[in-house]
């Protein structure tokens, strides 16, 4: 990946036909669910942000429905309220893209912009919308970390800033320095509701993720 100096970016389309599988539930969902958003979800928060959070997909009960990442399910109830508490949001988290929320030196994204049957994005759909995430860091002139959230996307990333996969291994709470840009990447677990009620992740761990983040933007 060379992000040598930012260009235009542009999200995909409504009607985007990159993966057949996920064009197919996309139907399906607007016939099911007609009120919601149903398309590929663009991503939330500033363009000239140093911090740029990557998920895995849209919920079809949250994003896809909502229109805005992390929006509208449990995901959004833990990262929201974090996001406020470390500076890196202002407002009132309250499930709906129209609450008024406002992303502080953020930008949060997914590494598959579309829903996902089963949450469960397949490897060659994770490869199709890679290309909207290359895209959208090269066109982020101040992007010093990247913050991913679960394996999936941290190896997304890894893939497309070209790191060897075994020297930076996924590892909740680590810190990987890239060769590109200087950039940072940070792992963390994703904050899924299965993972918050098995007790995988705390809310003092995701703290600790984003004070670590916090304290090296500020140092740096």
């Amino acid at each position: 990946m060379t992000t040598d100096a930012p260009f235009a970016f542009a999200e995909p389309g409504a009607d985007c036909g990159l993966c057949p599988r996920l064009v197919s539930f996309r139907e399906t969902n607007r016939s099911a669910l007609p009120g919601g958003h149903n398309a590929p979800v663009p991503a939330f928060g500033p363009l000239d942000a140093a911090l740029l959070i990557v998920g895995l997909a849209p919920g079809l009960h949250g994003a896809n429905r909502t229109g805005r990442p992390f929006t509208g399910d449990w995901a959004g109830d833990m990262l929201y309220p974090a996001l406020i508490r470390h500076g890196f949001a202002v407002g009132t988290y309250c499930e709906s893209a129209d609450d008024g929320l406002r992303l502080n030196n953020c930008r949060i994204s997914n590494a598959v912009r579309c829903v996902p049957p089963q949450n469960k994005p397949t490897t060659p759909e994770i490869a199709a919308c890679r290309d909207f995430l290359v895209r959208e860091i090269a066109a982020m002139p101040r992007l010093r970390a990247v913050l991913c959230l679960g394996r999936v996307a941290h190896d997304s990333a890894v893939r497309l800033f070209g790191e060897r996969a075994a020297a930076t291994p996924f590892s909740h709470g680590a810190v990987h320095r890239l060769a590109q840009r200087g950039l940072r990447l940070y792992d963390s677990y994703h904050c899924s509701r299965y993972n918050t009620n098995t007790g995988v992740l705390t809310e003092p761990m995701f703290d600790a993720v984003f004070a670590r983040i916090a304290d090296d933007l500020r140092a740096n």
